[in-house]
């Protein structure tokens, strides 16, 4: 059990981006294991944006980028509830994030509810093609598996975060709710790809 000092708090502080009465909390909890305190804060960070879900998200910015040599551009609007929020380094700096994710990774929609039906039919579709010949009782998950693979491609939120592959767009705009204390939303994106 290492002590928890206040170079340690701090240290877990400026990784995190949590208060200090937070971050003291996670290390006494984790008994000084400084990995356990940040998988503790991410757990409250989850906690915390799900109660923030149903605020009113009505500030925000409207974000832009053009990408190199001027062939992609990109427009999105990501919502908070205060322009106090709004006007910070932070969100900005995930407005733009986001403009660079959408630019690279070329999504159709930011959630699973936009996604078309027609486009949800054609691949349960190709995926129940795929599968012709296997046990029936593997069917339906190999089937649901391809429809998630699916979703990360085409949901900007489920999609592979292109700064940090290892966590979701969503993952990272659930860690910026529990920083900032706000709920936050990407409302709409709009990509440009010259002669697409």
């Amino acid at each position: 059990m290492a002590t928890v000092t206040p170079q340690l708090i701090s240290e877990l502080r400026e990784k995190t981006g949590a208060g200090l009465l937070d971050c003291k909390k996670a290390l006494d909890e984790a008994q000084g294991s400084m990995e356990q305190a940040e998988t503790i804060l991410r757990k409250k960070g989850v906690a915390s944006a799900a109660k923030k879900a149903g605020r009113a998200t009505s500030a925000g910015l409207v974000e832009s980028y053009i990408h190199v040599g001027g062939k992609v551009g990109v427009l999105v609007e990501v919502n908070c509830e205060t322009d106090f929020v709004a006007k910070t380094d932070d969100f900005k700096t995930f407005c733009r994030d986001v403009c660079l994710q959408i630019a690279a990774a070329n999504p159709l929609c930011v959630r699973r509810e936009e996604v078309p039906e027609a486009e949800l039919t054609k691949e349960r579709e190709i995926a129940t093609a795929q599968v012709q010949g296997k046990p029936p009782a593997a069917i339906q998950k190999i089937i649901e598996g391809k429809l998630e693979k699916y979703y990360s491609t085409v949901c900007l939120l489920d999609q592979p975060f292109v700064k940090q592959p290892d966590k979701t767009v969503k993952d990272i705009l659930t860690e910026k709710i529990a920083k900032l204390g706000e709920n936050m939303q990407v409302r709409r994106f709009a990509r440009f790809q010259l002669g697409v």
